[in-house]
Order: structure tokens, then C-alpha cells, then sequence
């Protein structure tokens, strides 16, 4: 088993973050994992990527030319990374956010309102824990029970109340259907 992933989006939006939480819980699941961010020089509200990859064997290198997901959350992302997805790829995109369609006919494509769910839940800043969620549901790259645990290490000054909230973001994140 292998994924290769690129989250991407806005500063702030998480999307980096989102990559420590899969590569913790990769962790946790004795797996191997390489963790790859990159920021741009704007820093809060300027770009912010990062390249993940879980596998069941060993790592050569972080660098991912052609991965098989990406998660974007903004539109810049959507329009750098849709055409290095591999062909039959999974396009996970904030659609509360992106309101263009993708154009690649070759992938699977999941549009998930993440901002209008997490705002249902109650913190609109667990949006990108929706799309971890679906990114979860459709891969099954890591069992829930380790993004779970996972949370906890990589926010580990987060009040119950907030926990609760970033779980049930990524229980309703897996319930997102494809497309």
C-alpha cells in the first residue's frame, strides 16, 4: 500500500497541519511516512502546501511529481495541482470555497462542503478536518481509531470541546458520498 498526497490552500486554512495529522497517525499504524511542507512567503493568507506519503514499505524520497490525491481547499490550488494528478486519481476540493469544477475527466472527484459542515458543527476552522475525513472514507490509507489518536499528539493543547468538534468533522468528512 502506497498514497501519495498533496493537501493545498490558503494560510491558516490548515492544510499543512492536515499533513501532520495523516503522517502522525501513519505513525501510530507502523507505517512509513514522509511529511513534506511547503509555505509561501506571504505566510497567513499566502499559499500553503504539503506532500504526504503513507506507505507499507520504505521511502525513498518526499518529492511527489504525480500524486494520487490531492485535497485542495482554495482555488490557486485547484488550478496548480489538478493537472499533476495521476490519471484515475482522487480530487478531494472545498467546493463551499471552489465554485469551479474541476476539468479533468480522468479522476474521481469529490466535492465537499467542508466550510458549511464545519460551520453545522460549530467551528468553521474544522473544515479541513472534513476533507481528511473524505480524503479517510474513500482511501481507507488510515483506520479512524489513528487519526483519532493522532489528534491528540498533534493538538495537544486542544480543550475537549474543540476535540469533539475535529472528530465529528472527520465522521462526517468519511460519510461524504463520491460523486
Amino acid at each position: 500500500m502506497r498514497q501519495e498526497v498533496i493537501i493545498s490552500g490558503f494560510g491558516g486554512q490548515g492544510s499543512v497541519k492536515s499533513g501532520v495529522l495523516l503522517a502522525n497517525a501513519a505513525m501510530l499504524e507502523n507505517k512509513y511516512c514522509t511529511h513534506f511542507p511547503s509555505y509561501g512567503a506571504e505566510m497567513r493568507g499566502g499559499t500553503a502546501n504539503c506532500s504526504v506519503i503513507i506507505s507499507t514499505d520504505e521511502i525513498a524520497s518526499p518529492i511527489i511529481n504525480e500524486p494520487d490525491t490531492i485535497i485542495v481547499m482554495n482555488e490557486p490550488s485547484l488550478t496548480k495541482f489538478e493537472p499533476k494528478l495521476k490519471s484515475a486519481g482522487l480530487l478531494i476540493y472545498n467546493s463551499s470555497l471552489i465554485h469551479r469544477k474541476p476539468s479533468r475527466t480522468d479522476i474521481v472527484i469529490i466535492p465537499v462542503p467542508a466550510n458549511e459542515i464545519a460551520e453545522k458543527i460549530g467551528s468553521i476552522k474544522c473544515a479541513n478536518m472534513v476533507l481528511i475525513g473524505a480524503f479517510i472514507g474513500k482511501t481507507k490509507a488510515i483506520e479512524i481509531k489513528s487519526i483519532k489518536s493522532s489528534l491528540a499528539i498533534v493538538f495537544s493543547k486542544l480543550d475537549d470541546r474543540l476535540a469533539n468538534i475535529n472528530i465529528t468533522a472527520i465522521e462526517e468528512g468519511i460519510r461524504i458520498p463520491i460523486c
